[in-house]
């Protein structure tokens, strides 16, 4: 028995250990959700890599430059390949365009469209933590500060005081689950303030039937334009 149990103990044979190591590839540690987000009913696609993965601008005169994420387990930067498909959807507009960040967070998609050709960029954030990312943000990138505006306002009121065509891209990207997209939406129906507006929600989250629309995991971004 003694010479049995030698023969099948490989855990400490050099080899073993090796191939092992080869065939599965040591894997990212995962980040678990908060108590609180966790109760909340936050999707489990929030879960993000601890090392290895920076929030990042992906395309244009910025591409590769990190970007200061908040410290705060209620921000949910919009993921990079939902935010790629999202860019891509309206590539055709960004040249030159005034572009609108609403629920701006870190700034992400604002910075990355005038990244790719975007004229200007407004960013509407009031979480303290995610205006000290922005602020951080806009002042890392050369120029950036001639090209952007912060307002620390709430969404709702800001979108609903606006005029028709004071924009042409308008980016929303509101908490999951929330009725401020909703509310959002009808005030862009009522004044039509940008002639596209891209919104990224919950794939489970039902809204007026968009022009375009596209399901990324449990994600979806909707596209409307005027």
């Amino acid at each position: 028995m003694r010479g049995a149990a030698s023969r099948c103990d490989t855990r400490n044979h050099p080899r073993v250990h090796q191939r092992h190591q080869s065939i599965y590839p040591p894997q990212p540690k995962l980040r678990r959700r908060p108590l609180a987000c966790r109760l909340a009913g936050f999707p489990a696609c929030w879960l993000t890599p601890l090392e290895g993965t920076k929030l990042r601008i992906v395309k244009g005169k910025f591409a590769g430059r990190t970007l200061t994420s908040p410290n705060d387990f209620r921000v949910r930067p919009t993921a990079e390949h939902v935010r790629v498909a999202l860019l891509s959807m309206v590539h055709d507009e960004l040249e030159n365009a005034r572009v609108l960040d609403l629920f701006a967070g870190t700034g992400a998609l604002g910075l990355e469209a005038i990244s790719r050709g975007a004229k200007s960029a407004d960013f509407v954030e009031t979480r303290p933590a995610s205006l000290h990312a922005l602020k951080a943000n806009v002042a890392a990138l050369r120029g950036m500060k001639d090209c952007t505006r912060i307002f620390k306002r709430d969404a709702l009121p800001f979108a609903a005081s606006l005029v028709a065509d004071s924009y042409d891209i308008t980016f929303v990207d509101p908490p999951y689950g929330s009725k401020m997209l909703d509310r959002v939406l009808e005030s862009w129906m009522t004044n039509k303030f940008s002639r596209v507006i891209a919104i990224e929600h919950a794939a489970s989250h039902n809204l007026p039937r968009p022009f375009d629309k596209r399901i990324i995991e449990d994600s979806a971004v909707s596209l409307y334009r005027v």
